[in-house]
């Protein structure tokens, strides 16, 4: 019977001697920036990473087949090919068809664990469409965490989801949403939203130790730690909500509607922007990478002494 899916060796070994490891998504490299800027990020998280003495597990489908941790030809191939954009549940699909795919936040959460790798940084959440109570489009992400003992650290959701929504789901799903040093939760582009988080932390030691507490309390399901990307890096506001309303409003003329509605308005906020919402992007990804690599070396510090 063949292996379901691969751990490259260096993040095998790293799991066995108690290291510390994070998983990075593939979606954002293949979906989520141009190219070849793409590759040079992706091969700059993992460098963020190694640099900080953790060891990179970027996840994705390669040839039918889920991989936790690529080497240099699969960071390349995640950023030059075509690949599908590849949730939790198109993964039997690509595994039967022999395809590859770019994983999203739900897929990559849910091969990270299957791999016992516990902490993950990604750019921005998904959640709840605008719009949802007519269409119930809301993203798998946040079905996937309420069953995947993951720690995903993440700069909140993009301001074009619905913020409120999205935050009344993780309750109800018994995800805990916890701060770094803030109690606002962020929205993406933006260091805060206009709406509140229960819980802050201002160490990644204080995330270890929920991280222990939840495998000893709860279900099994995933923490979310929203990193507000700092003021001075983040997108002028006054800028942000004029391509937000100009972004929306061209998706109604269009007559956009579904999945395809985000890259829609993405891509239509990266163009108004000149780029800036891009450089923005590149930002807070590396702040969530850096924050993560802390708390997966608290947690590997904290299961060495277990």
């Amino acid at each position: 019977m063949t292996t379901p899916f691969i751990v490259s060796a260096e993040v095998a070994e790293a799991l066995a001697a108690h290291q510390p490891v994070v998983a990075l998504e593939s979606t954002i490299i293949s979906h989520g920036l141009p190219r070849p800027r793409n590759h040079e990020a992706a091969k700059e998280f993992e460098q963020i990473l190694r640099d900080a003495g953790v060891t990179p597990a970027t996840v994705a489908v390669l040839d039918g087949v889920p991989r936790i941790g690529l080497d240099t030809e699969g960071v390349r191939r995640i950023a030059e090919e075509e690949l599908a954009k590849a949730s939790v549940r198109d993964l039997p699909v690509l595994a039967a068809a022999g395809a590859s795919g770019a994983t999203t936040v739900a897929a990559t959460a849910h091969l990270a664990a299957l791999a016992g790798v516990r902490v993950f940084a990604t750019g921005g959440l998904g959640g709840v469409h605008r719009g949802a109570s007519g269409t119930f489009d809301e993203s798998a992400d946040l079905s996937t965490l309420a069953v995947t003992p993951v720690t995903v650290v993440s700069a909140g959701v993009k301001s074009v989801l619905d913020i409120a929504a999205t935050l009344e789901r993780l309750e109800t799903l018994s995800v805990p949403v916890v701060g770094y040093r803030t109690t606002v939760f962020p929205s993406f582009w933006l260091t805060e939203s206009a709406f509140t988080i229960d819980w802050s932390v201002d160490s990644a030691a204080q995330v270890a130790a929920i991280m222990r507490s939840q495998d000893e309390l709860g279900h099994g399901q995933g923490i979310v730690v929203a990193n507000p990307i700092p003021r001075e890096q983040q997108w002028d506001p006054t800028e942000h909500d004029r391509v937000l309303l100009e972004a929306l409003a061209a998706a109604d003329e269009a007559g956009v509607h579904g999945k395809a509605v985000t890259p829609f308005l993405l891509g239509y906020i990266v163009d108004a922007s000149s780029g800036r919402s891009l450089e923005v992007n590149l930002d807070l990804a590396r702040n969530n990478v850096r924050l993560a690599a802390e708390i997966a070396t608290e947690w590997a510090a904290l299961e060495g002494r277990a």
